[in-house]
C-alpha cells in the first residue's frame, strides 16, 4: 500500500512498484489508509511523512500496533533529521528521503521484507 495526500507521489510510487510486478493500492491519508488495513491483507506500507489529518509516524504507530510485523517504509524530505532525532521512525522499518530514484526504492524494499 502506498499512502500519500498527494494524488501525483501516489501514481508515480504506484506506477514503478506494478513496473516490477507489484499489486498496489493507494490511500489518500492515514485515517483512509487504517481502514483499508483492517479489511486487506498487505505486505507492505509505504507512507509520507507530512500529511494533511494525520501523520505518517502516527499512523505507523497504530499499523504497529495492530500489525507488529507489517513493514512499513517512510518517504519524506526530512529524512536525515529523523534519522538523527529517532523520534518519528521509531514504529517504521526504514526512511526514504525525497526525491527518490527506483533503485533506492527498490533497495529499501528488500532490505525491510527480506
Amino acid at each position: 500500500m502506498v499512502v500519500d495526500d498527494e494524488e501525483s507521489v501516489c501514481k508515480a510510487i504506484k506506477m514503478m512498484l506494478e513496473f516490477d510486478g507489484h499489486t498496489v493500492q493507494t490511500a489518500d491519508g492515514g485515517e483512509n489508509a487504517l481502514a483499508l488495513i483492517k479489511n486487506d491483507n498487505f505486505d507492505l506500507v509505504i507512507t509520507d511523512y507530512s500529511m494533511g489529518n494525520m501523520k505518517g509516524d502516527r499512523m505507523a504507530a497504530q499499523i504497529r500496533q495492530d500489525h507488529p510485523k507489517l513493514p512499513i517504509i517512510m518517504i519524506t524530505a526530512f529524512a536525515d533529521d529523523f534519522r538523527e532525532s529517532g523520534k518519528p521512525t521509531l514504529d517504521v522499518d526504514a526512511v526514504v528521503n525525497k526525491p527518490f530514484s527506483l533503485k533506492e526504492l527498490r533497495e529499501t524494499i528488500a532490505q525491510v521484507i527480506g
